[in-house]
């Protein structure tokens, strides 16, 4: 999908910086790094884009997704920076480094993340999350518009709209979401194109 938004949607309060400084907080960095450890992707040497702050980007481009992909970056190292050290300067890697770090992190260290992460948070006297023994869960998922390339065309087949006419493929996932949520989507599947 083309990020054509170059700044963060009208009305950006503080919290959307502190949002995407405390992704950490959900994600910590220990899990971020044995994950990237685990998957062979821990960066060899020092790069303005490391191995552990893509994986951080990545999942702060899920928050933004209608934001241009260097806004999303600007804004989470201004927010990490604001958390650690407020008088740091940032530097902004350009496009061709973002497209490179992101090559080279794959989808691996993410999926042994999501793994690692990602489990029930509904306990025994969660009111509402049970029914005897068993956890109610529901099943959900979605459809997402993937780039418009051949190998993706390839991967996920071509998509029709309503009036017949070609438009972009797309990727559709699904996967157990807890009622109430009382449980992040888990067990998510869908078709992946490491492209």
């Amino acid at each position: 999908m083309a990020r054509t938004v170059a700044t963060l949607p009208a009305g950006s309060r503080i919290t959307d910086y502190i949002s995407l400084g405390v992704i950490a907080k959900f994600f910590p960095l220990e899990k971020v790094r044995e994950a990237l450890h685990q998957t062979n992707r821990a960066s060899l040497r020092e790069r303005d884009l490391p191995a552990h702050v893509v994986v951080y980007y990545v999942i702060a481009l899920a928050l933004y997704m209608r934001s241009s992909y260097r806004e999303v970056l600007r804004c989470l190292l201004e927010g990490v920076q604001w958390l650690l050290d407020p008088s740091a300067t940032v530097k902004v890697a350009g496009k061709s480094g973002i497209s490179q770090a992101r090559s080279r992190l794959g989808t691996e260290p993410l999926k042994k993340l999501y793994e690692t992460v990602v489990t029930p948070i509904a306990e025994k006297r969660t009111q509402g999350a049970w029914y005897r023994q068993w956890r109610l869960v529901s099943l959900d998922g979605s459809t997402l518009d993937v780039a418009d390339t051949a190998e993706n065309d390839r991967a996920f087949g071509p998509a029709w709209g309503q009036s017949g006419i070609e438009c972009l493929p797309q990727d559709s996932f699904r996967g157990v979401a807890g009622k109430w949520h009382a449980h992040p989507m888990g067990g998510a599947s869908g078709s992946i194109c490491d492209g």
